[in-house]
C-alpha cells in the first residue's frame, strides 16, 4: 500500500476540520513524548556528571599551585551528548591566590598560582580552608531546547593551610604572672665586632641570637633560654648558652643567672691570664711530647676557670632558690661554656658541657668538625641533665670528662648551640660528628640571609630572622652564638680535643677546689659548694 492509499484510508469518512484536529493530536502526543525523552536523557547526563571525580589534589598555602582538569568527551550513558565547560568560579587571584582558566576548546579548566589564606586572617580569625567552585557546563550533541543545556556543580576545593601560620604569637602577660616575675623579653641578639690588629689583619666577631620558641609563644609563657658572649682587650672570647628547662617554672632565671655567673668568673680569672697562657704555650711546646706536667698545668687552670665558674652558676641558682624559698630544680637549665684565644702557633678552646645542645669547632677548609663534649641524654625520650642537679658536681670522674680543651692551627666558626637549633638540625647526636651536618648549616646560614662577614654589625638581626626557620615539630625556644671570621690557609687543620681527666689535674689544685655536699634535703638536694 503507497502513502497516498494510507491517507485516503485515514482520512475516509472525515472532513478536513476532523483530519486536521486528530493529526494535531498526534503530533503534540508524539512531541510531548519525545520530549519527555529528551529530558530523561538530559537527567541521565546530569546524574552521570555529578558523580564524575574532578581528582583536584589539595593545594598547600605557600606552594606554587597549578592543576588541569579535563572533563569527559563522552559520556557512557548518553554517548550521543558532549559536554562544555562555561565557567568555573570560586578563586581568585586577590583572595585565594588562584587562577582559574577554561581552556578555548571548553574541555578543560586549569587552576594556578601561589595558594593564600592571609586575607582570611583578619583580626586574627582562623580561616576556612575549604571553598566551593562553581562549575557550569553546557550539553551540546543533541535537540534540546537553549534553556535546558546550562548546568551547574558545585565542587569542593581545599588550601591546606600553612601549619607555621596556624601558631599565635601570643605575648606574656607580665602582669599576672606569679611572683617571682623574672622578666625576660622574647627575643636577644648581640654582635661583637672585634677591630682588625695592627697589621690590619681582621679579627674573628661574635653574633648570637635567641628567640622564644613557638611552643611557648602559642600559649603566652616566655622564653627559657639565655646566652651572654664576651670578648676581653686581651684577646679572651668568653661565650655561655643556657636552655632552661621547659618543665621547670623558673628556668628563664636560672638560664640567666647560669650564663652572667660563668661569664662574670671567666672575665675576672682571665684579666691577669699571663700564667694561664704561659700554660698554654708550655703544653703547645711539649704537645708531641706527650709531657703530663704541662698538661696538668693546663688542666688546673681549666678546672679553676672553666669548671669554678660553672660551680658559681650552680651555687648562685641555688641562692636564689633559697631567698625565694623555692626548689631548685624549678631553676633547672643547662649550660654550655667555651673560652677562646689566639696564639701565634693557633686556637687555645675550652669548654664545659651539661645538658643538650651542640658545642662544636668547624673547619669547612677542613672539613672537620670536632665537638667539644658529649651530650647528656636521659633515661628517656627528651631527658637531659642539668646543672642544678646534685650529680654534676658529686661524680668527680664526670665533672672532669664536662671539661675539654683543644688546640687547632684555625676554625671556621665556633658554634654554641641549644637543642632547639640541634635538635633540627641534626636530628641525633650522631649526626653532630658528621662534617656533611655542619657544611649544610653553614650553607643554611648563608642561603637564608646571615652574612657571616666581618664587621657586619646587621648579623645579629639576620641571625634573629634565621631563627624563624620551620621544622615540623621542633618549636621549642632556640639560642645559637657563633665565633667565626677570617680563616688562614693551613695545611694542619686537625684538633686535639683532649677530656681534662683526674689525672691532669694537681693534688694542690684539687684542695684549694674541693667540691663538698653542705645542704640537706629541703633545698632539693641541689647545694654542693666549691671553697
Amino acid at each position: 500500500m503507497d502513502i497516498d492509499n494510507i491517507i485516503r484510508a485515514f482520512c475516509n469518512g472525515k472532513n478536513e476540520k476532523q483530519v486536521e484536529g486528530c493529526l494535531k493530536f498526534l503530533f503534540d502526543k508524539i512531541w510531548n513524548q519525545y520530549t519527555d525523552y529528551l529530558m530523561d536523557k538530559v537527567l541521565i547526563i546530569e546524574n552521570e556528571m555529578n558523580k564524575w571525580a574532578f581528582n583536584l589534589p589539595n593545594a598547600k598555602e605557600g606552594y606554587p599551585y597549578e592543576q588541569t582538569c579535563d572533563i569527559p568527551q563522552k559520556l557512557l550513558t548518553v554517548p550521543e551528548a558532549e559536554i562544555q565547560i562555561d565557567n568555573v568560579a570560586g578563586l581568585s587571584p586577590k583572595q585565594q591566590g588562584l587562577s582559574i582558566i577554561v581552556a578555548d576548546d571548553k574541555n578543560s579548566f586549569t587552576i594556578s598560582g601561589t595558594p593564600t589564606l592571609d586575607v582570611f586572617r583578619k583580626d586574627g580569625a582562623t580561616p576556612e580552608s575549604t571553598f566551593e567552585l562553581t562549575f557550569s557546563y553546557s550539553i551540546v550533541g543533541m535537540d534540546i531546547p537553549e534553556e535546558k543545556r546550562h548546568f551547574e556543580r558545585k565542587i569542593p576545593f581545599i588550601i591546606n593551610q600553612d601549619p607555621r601560620k596556624l601558631w599565635k604569637n601570643l605575648p606574656v602577660d607580665w602582669e599576672n604572672m606569679p611572683e617571682p616575675k623574672y622578666r625576660k623579653e622574647d627575643t636577644q641578639c648581640e654582635y661583637v665586632k672585634v677591630e682588625k690588629s695592627s697589621d690590619g689583619t681582621p679579627q674573628k666577631d661574635i653574633v648570637a641570637a635567641s628567640k622564644r620558641g613557638r611552643s611557648h609563644a602559642q600559649e603566652g609563657k616566655p622564653r627559657d633560654d639565655h646566652f651572654r658572649v664576651e670578648y676581653m682587650p686581651n684577646g679572651w672570647y668568653i661565650m655561655a648558652v643556657a636552655d632552661g628547662a621547659g618543665s621547670a617554672k623558673y628556668s628563664r632565671e636560672g638560664s640567666h643567672i647560669a650564663c652572667d655567673t660563668v661569664v662574670d668568673h671567666c672575665k675576672l680569672s682571665l684579666i691577669n691570664s699571663v700564667p694561664f697562657e704561659t700554660a698554654i704555650e708550655a703544653f703547645h711546646l711539649h704537645e708531641e711530647e706527650n709531657n703530663s706536667d704541662a698538661r696538668k698545668v693546663v688542666g688546673d687552670y681549666i678546672y679553676q676557670i672553666v669548671g669554678t665558674a660553672a660551680f658559681k652558676a650552680h651555687k648562685a641558682i641555688v641562692a636564689e632558690a633559697t631567698i625565694r624559698n623555692l626548689p631548685v630544680k624549678q631553676y633547672a637549665t643547662t649550660l654550655l661554656l667555651t673560652i677562646c684565644k689566639h696564639f701565634s702557633f693557633g686556637w687555645f678552646v675550652a669548654s664545659f658541657w651539661v645538658g643538650d645542645g651542640a658545642i662544636c669547632l668547624y673547619n669547612r677548609q677542613a672539613h672537620t668538625a670536632k665537638i667539644l663534649g658529649i651530650p647528656d641524654e636521659g633515661e628517656y625520650a627528651g631527658q637531659t641533665r642539668f646543672l642544678t642537679m646534685q650529680e654534676i658536681f658529686q661524680d668527680t670522674k664526670t665533672f672532669y670528662q664536662r671539661l675539654r680543651f683543644s688546640i687547632v692551627d684555625d676554625f671556621t666558626a665556633l658554634f654554641l648551640m641549644s637543642d632547639g637549633v640541634s635538635d633540627p638540625k641534626f636530628e641525633t647526636d650522631a649526626n653532630l660528628n658528621n662534617p656533611d651536618k655542619w657544611d649544610a648549616l653553614w650553607d643554611d646560614l648563608h642561603d637564608n640571609g646571615v652574612e657571616l662577614i666581618d664587621d657586619n654589625e646587621e648579623a645579629k638581626e639576620q641571625l634573629l630572622n634565621w631563627l624563624d626557620f620551620w621544622s615540623a615539630g621542633n618549636h621549642d625556644d632556640r639560642t645559637i652564638a657563633i665565633l667565626y671570621g677570617q680563616e688562614h690557609d693551613n695545611t694542619n687543620n686537625t684538633a686535639n680535643n683532649m677530656n681534662i681527666q683526674p689525672s691532669d689535674i694537681s693534688d694542690s689544685s684539687a684542695a684549694s677546689v674541693e667540691i663538698v655536699d653542705t645542704t640537706n634535703d629541703s633545698n632539693d638536694g641541689n647545694g654542693q659548694q666549691m671553697e
